[in-house]
């Protein structure tokens, strides 16, 4: 007996996402129209100015929307892997090809356009992780197996944060999310949580006196479990690594950091910096959001927006024009439209019959759930200032296409659920 798939171009093909991501790109658009409007140059299409280009990544964007759902989707489980090798060898690139920008650099240029190929390493991270877990009799108790789906998402972290992109790297950390969704020891997340307040506590107290703190917690767990031979093995091993976790926090963020990084970090820690403003952005931002109210000043009249008194407001700060301009009721609109999506992807996730496409839709919401976490976090004072844009509402267009191509393979994925075989 033969068998053929039916399908119609458009079968399958889930229309809330597919609104919710106009919702959002509109929004976008708005918002950076707002934050660099010019009342010399009022054309929303004017080329010159950020929102006229930011009108040609949208165009792009849709392109490439469509693109992707011509594909067939065999195609992304098949050369899952060979997608992640090539996006690698971009970011290797990058520390010969690389061009710096805002002190970063993690940029090539590519005519007039500025490529960032940390932002499409979180596809090409989603799509391996979710070709190497779908595999049959994939077990998280082998530790080979644990190694491999620790390491396809940690190498590229450290490509990034060599490249001194913090905030992109630290977006990766999602994907343990989605270790954790399907099968990876909940002590994993403790060690992450221990590691997250060593580094804090790295930071903020003096790294001897700290050593003075883990020896004596060192020495109390060992006297109440003496009679163990291996308590004390582990102690001590914990010990170790604790120690030489603590002096190499203290290498990375002296000598690895650029000078600004540092200073945003010690400013979120709330410890004296010797630079004047340094925490002008962000105190800016909060002012921005504040002054909106309740109900906001209205589209184009925020006045910390038009006189440009937050830095980056197109960009890592586009949030903060939104309050100002439509206030509580739109800052909490924009939230609930994102939300939505993320909860419209669990939901995808979940009715899905292959388990690559399950896997990949619980990155894909890993994904947007950390980078609006960061980016608000960033603009109210909550997260250091590290360069994360919101998702289809900042300005960019390696940022916007990187997220357009993430959710449309999730859409075509979804869509061939549906397949018809006679």
């Amino acid at each position: 007996m033969n068998y053929q798939t039916i399908r119609k171009p458009n079968q399958g093909i889930d229309a809330m996402l597919i609104l919710l991501y106009f919702a959002l790109v509109l929004v976008g658009w708005m918002a950076i129209f707002a934050s660099t409007y010019d009342e010399l140059q009022p054309s929303i299409f004017d080329l010159d100015k950020s929102y006229g280009r930011q009108f040609i990544w949208i165009i792009g964007a849709l392109i490439l929307a469509g693109a992707v759902l011509l594909t067939d989707s065999k195609f992304y489980t098949t050369f899952a892997y060979i997608i992640y090798a090539i996006i690698m060898l971009m970011l290797a690139a990058v520390f010969v090809l690389g061009t710096s920008h805002k002190g970063d650099k993690n940029w090539i240029d590519i005519g007039s356009f500025q490529l960032q190929p940390s932002e499409f390493a979180k596809l090409a991270v989603s799509l391996a992780l979710a070709k190497f877990l779908s595999v049959l009799n994939i077990n998280f108790k082998d530790t080979k197996t644990r190694f491999i789906a620790l390491s396809i998402f940690i190498f590229p972290t450290l490509l990034i944060i060599l490249q001194g992109d913090l905030g992109s790297a630290l977006v990766f950390f999602s994907f343990f999310l989605v270790l954790f969704r399907f099968g990876l020891p909940g002590y994993y997340l403790l060690l992450g949580v221990y590691i997250i307040l060593l580094s804090i506590l790295a930071l903020v107290f003096d790294k001897l006196i700290l050593m003075l703190v883990l020896l004596i917690i060192s020495g109390a767990i060992l006297y109440i479990g003496r009679r163990s031979r291996n308590s004390i093995f582990i102690v001590l091993i914990s010990f170790l690594f604790s120690a030489g976790y603590v002096f190499a926090t203290d290498f990375v963020f002296n000598h690895l950091l650029e000078k600004h990084q540092q200073v945003r970090v010690n400013v979120l820690l709330g410890k004296k910096v010797d630079v004047k403003d340094a925490d002008y952005n962000v105190r800016q931002s909060k002012i921005a959001i504040g002054s909106g109210g309740f109900l906001g000043k209205g589209f184009l009249q925020g006045t910390l927006t038009r006189f440009n008194f937050v830095p980056m407001q197109s960009t890592d700060f586009i949030f903060c024009t939104i309050g100002e301009e439509f206030g509580f009721i739109g800052t909490t609109l924009l939230l609930a439209i994102f939300l939505a999506l993320m909860l419209r992807i669990l939901f995808v996730a979940q009715r899905q019959r292959s388990r690559f496409s399950m896997i990949y839709a619980y990155c894909v919401a890993g994904i947007i759930f950390f980078h609006v976490l960061i980016n608000i976090g960033m603009t109210i004072g909550l997260m250091p200032v590290i360069g994360v844009p919101l998702p289809f509402i900042s300005y960019g267009g390696s940022s916007l296409w990187s997220f357009t191509i993430l959710l449309f393979i999730l859409v075509k994925l979804d869509g061939d659920r549906l397949a018809i075989l006679r």
